[in-house]
């Protein structure tokens, strides 16, 4: 930044990651892209010293987590799950015997062959439907990025000895690394890679650290030891700020702190309007790790526990034991708060476990979570079992995924008791009046939502994929993302269909998307008389703070407004009610 060094509030803007305000020095640390050289082996003997290099460095990568693991700070302990899951991907077969396999048969040399090992990992992964199962792909570039360090003798800088008060500035930090830091030190995160949903913007947000990632050329542009404002609500960084920043983000630290400690204060109070209307607020989680955090942030229960994590995260397929363990624990955790568990979301494109089934040309509206678990009874009735045994200890729910008609719903529904029929002949004992609930998450679900509101006792609309499909507009696509809005009329008129057929059958509806956690949004499901939105655990306090601000006849207003505009809705208004 030497050309700059006489200019002030430089600003940057990344992806805010975690909110709040710091102002401090910087600190770098080396988290560079490995530099990867094709090597073509020449012989058997050359082969055989690349497989047994791969294996070394895998073996000291995986002496590295379990250090990382036995020294973790207790601050990080709801979070430790996540350098499990980095162990349980060196032993993966799409990792470490790929690798092994393309070294071997193509004769290359093993950095190489790790490259093309985690291309096809980042191929499968761009298939999924979920977002953020898709995102859990920054995983295993994290541990390839372990092992090639380790490859090339740089091992791992010890971030332990942060001394002094800083803000850390990386390309990118894997959980191994947060893990590592004193947390007393490091003010905020800036990093050069990253989303809302990777692992340091979560661990940023849960250690309510202010971060802003995504930021491309951070270490290029930001010095070391250099003075700046990070903004974390704002995804701004300003280097070199003047007097009179440093005293206007001063003021806005001191504001927003005050905030913040008012807000969590009133995180286990109902989320109710100032006008007395009552929804409930629960927490989505992927592992049973995160049961804690939900609680903890004044959830009345999970209203969507993501099952794929055993399966994705296994060279086998889980079995039904293993399965009934970690929801039993999750549901006795919870209890009597309750726990909605979606049936298997996947498609058999992207299992790390031994199943085998052909490519499909557009998996995204292929083989995939209700039609995948027909297909594949065997797995299907293998989670049905472990679910129902569950709900013998807790409060639980279960929800399938995908549905597009109602004959889906019948049969999923018609296996279902056959399961049950089977567990009450082997007299294992389990809730009988467990609910059966549908997501609503395709345009067909909504046309017949009166239909399917006949055959189960709630809906859950999942509006991450309910807006992509309806819009036909793919969030991660650049060129048409700017399509993916929430407040789009139609997705309200749809929104408020299913809400009217679920209300005239007398059932249950939810909200399980982002946009349930979207503050601009909040007034609009408010009015729109949803029973129920389950976030993200870290946005619950502030999504309560909102509704406990707000007032239903209020929220009418917007939503009647919005429901008649033609265009892109000015949501200006609507910051009112993200400021409470």
């Amino acid at each position: 930044m030497s050309d700059h060094s006489e200019m002030h509030d430089i600003v940057l803007q990344g992806i805010a990651a975690s909110p709040g305000i710091v102002i401090g020095k910087t600190y770098h640390v080396d988290r560079g892209e490995m530099k990867i050289i094709y090597e073509y082996l020449l012989n058997d003997a050359q082969v055989a010293q690349e497989a047994a290099r791969f294996e070394e460095a895998v073996e000291r990568t995986r002496d590295q987590l379990r250090l990382f693991l036995e020294e973790v700070p207790e601050e990080f302990k709801d979070h430790i799950h996540i350098l499990d899951a980095h162990r349980l991907i060196l032993k993966d077969r799409m990792i470490y015997d790929e690798t092994l396999r393309t070294i071997k048969k193509e004769q290359i040399n093993v950095e190489w062959a790790l490259k093309i090992t985690l291309d096809k990992a980042r191929a499968a992964f761009s298939k999924i439907r979920d977002g953020y199962i898709r995102g859990r792909i920054k995983d295993i570039e994290d541990v390839v990025s372990m092992i090639l360090r380790n490859l090339a003798g740089k091992g791992y800088e010890d971030i332990t000895t942060i001394k002094d008060r800083v803000i850390v500035v990386a390309h990118d930090l894997s959980p191994a690394d947060t893990s590592q830091m004193n947390i007393d030190r490091v003010m905020g995160f800036i990093t050069n890679m990253g989303s809302k949903t990777s692992h340091t913007s979560i661990i940023a947000q849960s250690l309510q650290i202010p971060a802003v990632v995504g930021l491309e050329r951070a270490t290029d542009r930001i010095g070391n030891n250099q003075l700046i404002v990070l903004d974390g609500s704002k995804g701004k960084v300003i280097i070199n700020p003047s007097q009179a920043t440093l005293e206007e983000y001063s003021r806005k630290k001191g504001k927003y702190e005050q905030y913040l400690a008012d807000i969590v204060r009133c995180a286990h109070l109902p989320a109710e309007t100032i006008d007395g209307y009552r929804i409930s607020i629960k927490g989505n989680i992927e592992q049973l790790e995160e049961v804690t955090a939900v609680l903890d942030f004044g959830a009345e229960g999970i209203g969507l526990y993501r099952t794929e994590f055993l399966y994705l995260s296994s060279k086998t397929l889980p079995e039904e034991e293993e399965l009934f363990e970690n929801y039993r624990e999750v549901c006795e955790i919870v209890a009597p708060h309750p726990v909605t568990i979606r049936t298997l979301d996947l498609g058999g494109d992207k299992f790390a476990s031994n199943l085998e089934l052909s490519e499909e040309m557009n998996p995204a509206m292929g083989l995939r979570a209700i039609r995948f678990c027909f297909k594949m009874r065997p797995i299907f009735e293998s989670q049905l079992r472990a679910i129902c045994r569950a709900s013998h200890y807790g409060n639980v729910k279960i929800m399938f995924p995908l549905i597009s008609g109602v004959s889906e719903i019948v049969r999923a529904k018609e296996i279902l008791r056959k399961v049950q029929a089977d567990l009450t002949r082997e007299r294992i004992p389990f809730d009988e009046d467990l609910q059966v609930g549908s997501m609503i998450e395709v345009p067909s679900a909504v046309a017949i939502a009166d239909l399917l509101a006949r055959e189960v006792d709630f809906f859950s609309i999942g509006t991450n994929d309910l807006i992509q499909y309806s819009l036909a507009a793919d969030r991660t696509n650049e060129y048409v993302a700017y399509m993916y809005m929430p407040f789009h009329p139609a997705l309200l008129r749809m929104i408020r269909q299913v809400v009217t057929s679920a209300k005239r059958e007398g059932i249950h509806v939810a909200m399980c998307g982002e946009m349930a956690a979207d503050p601009l949004c909040i007034p609009l499901l408010l009015a729109l008389g949803l029973d129920e939105l389950s976030i993200n655990p870290h946005s619950i306090p502030l999504i309560k703070r909102i509704i406990r601000t707000s007032t239903l006849e209020e929220s009418r207003d917007y939503l009647s407004h919005t429901l008649l505009v033609k265009h892109r809705l000015d949501t200006s208004g609507l910051t009112r009610f993200a400021k409470a």
